[in-house]
């Protein structure tokens, strides 16, 4: 009886003292919006008071009989760091600053680390206290409204801490903290492959009744049954051991992909093997292998040692090879490729490099190669049920709501090029639900237009990706307080995450503080068979980039029946003029109207003119 009552008094005296709970966002290094109110809010015991401290300001307020309680600091001036005091706990290094809600697919949130080569200097140099991120791992919620957030931290940017960065995000802060001194701070909520559909609040999907039905059946996806064994896993010597002596392996090109050189119709698993000579003074060097990119998965062997792995199609392949791996003489490299569907290899135009030290041996050339497994199609539910529409905004976006921001900006719109008429609206929404939710009818809404992706065309051809970035256009004009980065020079064609970053980001932070753009139609009018296109004045005199052509490219036109001819264009009294013998009265323009196109529109920002589409006015 004594020890029961005991710990009837220790619980008694738990609850007397309360319990302060914050949300994750809320803790150590975060960054407050300044110069306007901004709420700190969590849970205690219910009716428990509550007081706050920090900046020489005590506010004071009581836990409802839930326990939740919120607080509306006052306006403060940028600056930091300091503490917050709340009851018993304190939060430590707080700044106040400008703080931007970063959002979207794997574009927005592919990090530095996924750069680094790219942007060794960069990274060196990234000692910045007051850039801070918070990264949020992915959430999905079809039912309901998240209250938080899985745990995380704000952390501030150091060359460490910078490669799970954001590397548009990372460099979109370091341009704006260099030019204003103001502390930044980024909320990173992307989650690869989804769809603008998933972002949007259930009240606000309303308005599309198509997307507000449950998806689950239409979010089945073409899978695969479990494989035969892999004979190279499953012989009594596996393929990758050193000691393995290969027969019946075939003549393989790398790079290139499967389907194209006599493995149709495959999916399943294939290896590849590759002998290299190394002399003594060769292997002293540190090592790394660049296996540019593969569709799907790869695992890497070394002289039978694995040095690493990756387990989707889109990451670069860099491995270390730690010392005493490599022999003088023969050195073995084998990998085993899983794919799933389509074609499944080695992606061209990539870096396929064994580099020692300063010396680079290129791995381009033949391999040989062997059928490991055999995979058949058999539907099931895809783990896709994440992209369900509003399942990431319960899960990403709701436990955000409280938080003050100084605005958002997106990079999203891949996964829905196969519906690209329905973007502009559900664009729109995207941004007055978000404003409504934060309370900030006016929060700046910044957004980048897709970049070029995919194959080359030579003739004038319709295009998803060309119609969603028109969307992305014309929705500029209708959302206030909005400005498109125009991005369409900054893609490859063999990889939808393209590693130039840098510009990117830098042209969200020229956004923000309203530099000049690139070129941005204005309207287009028809003189007789010739069409004048005008241009906004801001960004100077318009020009043609000569790195690749000296004439104007990527220009088509058309008339009613909407059959599109490429057209001469050039430039007259800072308009663009063009037209084609094949059409006598145009009534369309289309510029860098494709997947990947190669326009060459510029201004004296050296900043490009983005794809549109405009009907001629008489």
């Amino acid at each position: 009886m004594k020890n029961g009552y005991i710990l009837i008094l220790i619980l008694t005296t738990q609850l007397a003292f309360g319990q302060i709970k914050l949300p994750a966002l809320v803790g150590d290094n975060m960054v407050l919006q300044r110069d306007k109110p901004t709420n700190i809010w969590g849970w205690a015991s219910p009716m428990e008071k509550i007081r706050i401290e920090s900046r020489n300001k005590v506010i004071k307020t009581q836990a409802d009989k839930t326990g939740k309680w919120k607080v509306q600091l006052p306006a403060f001036a940028a600056g930091g760091p300091f503490d917050i005091r709340i009851n018993e706990v304190v939060i430590h290094n707080v700044l106040w600053g400008d703080v931007w809600l970063c959002a979207g697919q794997s574009n927005m949130v592919l990090p530095m680390e996924r750069v680094k080569e790219l942007y060794a200097e960069e990274i060196a140099k990234a000692q910045y206290s007051q850039i801070r991120n918070f990264f949020i791992p992915t959430v999905s919620s079809k039912i309901q409204e998240k209250s938080d957030l899985p745990k995380s931290v704000w952390q501030e940017t150091n060359p460490k801490s910078v490669l799970s960065m954001g590397a548009v995000t990372y460099f979109f802060a370091q341009k704006l903290y260099e030019k204003n001194q103001i502390p930044i701070g980024i909320i990173n909520a992307s989650v690869g492959g989804s769809p603008i559909e998933s972002w949007l609040s259930l009240d606000q999907l309303k308005q599309f009744p198509a997307y507000q039905q449950d998806t689950t059946a239409a979010q089945q996806a073409a899978a695969f049954s479990k494989p035969l064994p892999d004979k190279g896993l499953t012989e009594p010597i596996k393929w990758f051991e050193t000691n393995y002596q290969p027969q019946g392996w075939k003549n393989y090109f790398v790079p290139g992909f499967w389907e194209d050189q006599g493995l149709r119709d495959l999916n399943g698993v294939v290896w590849f093997r590759k002998e290299i000579d190394l002399t003594a003074e060769q292997i002293k060097q540190p090592a790394k292998i660049f296996m540019g990119r593969i569709v799907d998965a790869d695992e890497m062997y070394v002289n039978g040692i694995r040095i690493g792995n990756i387990t989707y199609q889109y990451p670069p392949r860099r491995y270390e090879v730690i010392p005493g791996i490599l022999h003088v003489g023969k050195n073995i490299l084998v990998i085993r490729v899983t794919n799933q569907a389509s074609k499944g290899g080695f992606v061209p135009d990539k870096r396929y490099e064994m580099q020692l030290g300063n010396e680079s041996i290129s791995l381009i050339g033949q391999w040989q190669y062997k059928v490991g497994a055999i995979w058949n199609p058999n539907p099931f539910v895809s783990s896709a049920q994440m992209y369900s529409p509003t399942a990431l905004y319960n899960g990403m976006i709701a436990p955000l709501i409280p938080y003050g921001l100084k605005g958002i900006l997106l990079y999203q719109g891949e996964s829905n090029t196969g519906k690209p008429n329905d973007y502009g609206d559900l664009l729109k929404a995207l941004a007055a639900n978000w404003r409504a939710k934060f309370q900030q009818e006016e929060l700046p809404f910044l957004y980048a237009q897709l970049p070029g992706f995919g194959d080359r065309q030579f003739l004038p051809t319709e295009s998803n990706w060309a119609q969603l970035r028109e969307a992305q256009r014309k929705a500029e004009s209708e959302i206030p307080n909005t400005r498109m980065v125009v991005a369409i020079d900054l893609g490859e064609w063999n990889d939808i995450h393209p590693l130039r970053k840098k510009p990117l980001g830098e042209r969200f932070a020229a956004a923000v503080t309203n530099e000049p753009e690139g070129p941005k139609i204005l309207k287009a009018t028809r003189k007789n068979q010739h069409i004048e296109l005008q241009f906004q004045a801001e960004g100077g005199l318009l020009k043609i980039d000569t790195s690749d052509e000296n004439e104007l490219q990527y220009f088509a036109i058309a008339g009613k029946d909407r059959r599109f001819v490429w057209a001469k264009a050039y430039l007259e009294n800072n308009m663009v003029i063009v037209s084609s013998d094949e059409v006598k009265e145009p009534v369309y323009v289309r510029y860098a109207w494709s997947e990947n196109p190669e326009g060459n529109l510029t201004n004296d920002t050296d900043l490009p003119a983005g794809p549109f589409e405009i009907e001629i006015k008489p």
